[in-house]
C-alpha cells in the first residue's frame, strides 16, 4: 500500500459556518442484500446546497448498469420496471469524471448516510470524501418526536413536501433523484432555523 496514492480533495474547514459551504446531497438506490451478489448501486441522484438554499438547476441524475443478477425482494424503486434500460446504463466507472467534481472538495450530505458512504468507497476506494453530514442524526436530534425518520415521513410531517415536488416534479421517493432533493431540501430546513445562524460544518459532522 505504500506506492498507492490516494486522492483527498480538501472541503471547506470545519470552522466554516454551514451557511457558507457548498453541499452534495447525494442519494444512491441500490439493490439491496442479495445472497452470493454484492449490494450494487442502479441509481444515483446529487442536489447542490449553496449558502444554504437549494439550487434547483443544478443537479445529477443518471441510472447505473446493473445485469441480469437479482434484486433483493424488499429493495424499493421501480428498478423492476426499467430493467433493460438499466442492463443500457453507464458503470460506476464510466461516469465518475462526471461525479467527481460534484463530490471532491465538498461537504457530502445524506439521509443515513451508511449506504451513501459505502457505495462511494466502493466505486472510489482511494479517494477521501466528505466530510458527511446525516440528516437522518439531524432529525434524530431536533425532532425526537416524529414517530419515523424515514425520509419521505420527515418531509411529510415538515410540510415540506410540496417543496420537494416543486423541485422534482414527476418524481416520487425512492427515486434518487427524488429523494437527493428531499434531503437537500431538509437541510435547507435546518439551516435556516432560528439559532443556527452561525453553526459550523463541524457542528453538522
Amino acid at each position: 500500500m505504500d506506492n498507492v496514492k490516494t486522492n483527498c480533495h480538501q472541503p471547506p474547514k470545519l470552522s466554516t459556518p454551514a451557511r457558507e459551504c457548498i453541499f452534495s446531497v447525494i442519494d444512491f438506490e441500490t439493490t439491496g442484500a442479495v445472497a452470493g451478489y454484492q449490494v450494487e448501486p442502479w441509481q444515483v441522484g446529487i442536489v447542490s446546497v449553496a449558502y444554504g438554499e437549494v439550487k434547483a438547476d443544478n443537479f445529477f441524475d443518471s441510472y447505473l448498469y446493473i445485469n441480469d443478477r437479482p434484486f433483493n425482494p424488499m429493495a424499493p424503486g421501480r428498478h423492476a420496471q426499467i430493467r433493460h434500460k438499466l442492463s443500457l446504463a453507464s458503470t460506476p466507472g464510466k461516469i465518475w469524471p462526471s461525479l467527481l467534481p460534484w463530490l471532491g472538495g465538498r461537504p457530502l450530505a445524506a439521509h443515513n448516510i451508511g449506504t451513501e458512504r459505502s457505495v462511494l468507497t466502493s466505486i472510489a476506494p482511494l479517494h477521501c470524501l466528505g466530510p458527511w453530514v446525516d440528516t437522518l442524526t439531524l432529525t434524530r436530534r431536533s425532532y425526537p418526536g416524529l414517530q419515523s425518520k424515514a425520509l419521505d415521513c420527515v418531509i411529510e410531517e415538515l410540510g415540506l413536501k410540496p417543496r420537494v415536488e416543486e423541485l422534482c416534479p414527476g418524481r416520487d421517493a425512492h427515486d434518487a433523484l427524488y429523494d437527493a432533493f428531499a434531503c437537500a431540501v431538509l437541510l435547507e430546513h435546518y439551516l435556516a432555523l432560528p439559532g443556527w445562524e452561525n453553526v459550523t460544518l463541524g457542528a453538522l459532522c
